[in-house]
């Protein structure tokens, strides 16, 4: 009888387990972080993306939706810096609007900027908020214009149904 290696065998019970990220009902789960997101609707197709919870993309409005929850008691980083963060990358950035607003009982910060990703014009939407030892991210990246217009009103509602009031696992 052939035997499994001890690591391989381990990795195996814990996928068995669950161990990975859910989105089930609108809660998503992972080891760090647990909360509700809104739903985007038709025609958004959600995509993998490493860095992120979880992402989104709207073929036809060329629009992108990233969520993000970072856990770590000893991280306590500006908003303002927190979304620079979010723009790494991004060149020739014209800020349209940074305004403080409630979120999930916090403040968050809301950023509307028009930048360029390698040289390619982009409108982007972004919030981020701390709260309880996590800073979430939210972020609606789009060509500029009317596909904006039309994906940021999906967006804010989305972001307007968050909370990590979820109940118990």
């Amino acid at each position: 009888m052939r035997r499994l290696p001890l690591a391989v065998s381990f990795s195996l019970w814990l996928a068995a387990c669950g161990g990975g990220a859910t989105l089930t009902g609108g809660v998503y789960a992972d080891g760090e972080a647990r909360y509700r997101i809104g739903e985007l609707g038709d025609g958004w197709d959600r995509i993998g993306v490493d860095q992120n919870d979880l992402a989104w993309h709207h073929d036809t409005l060329g629009a992108i939706v990233q969520v993000n929850a970072t856990c770590d008691p000893f991280q306590d980083v500006p908003l303002t810096s927190l979304t620079g963060h979010l723009l790494i990358g991004f060149t020739d950035r014209e800020w349209v609007s940074s305004d403080r607003v409630p979120m999930d009982g916090r403040e968050a910060l809301r950023s509307h900027i028009r930048a360029k990703l390698d040289g390619v014009p982009r409108e982007l939407l972004l919030y981020v908020m701390k709260k309880d030892e996590c800073t979430y991210d939210f972020a609606l990246v789009t060509p500029p214009g009317g596909a904006f217009e039309e994906a940021a009103r999906v967006f804010e509602r989305f972001v307007g149904e968050f909370s990590t009031d979820v109940g118990a696992e």
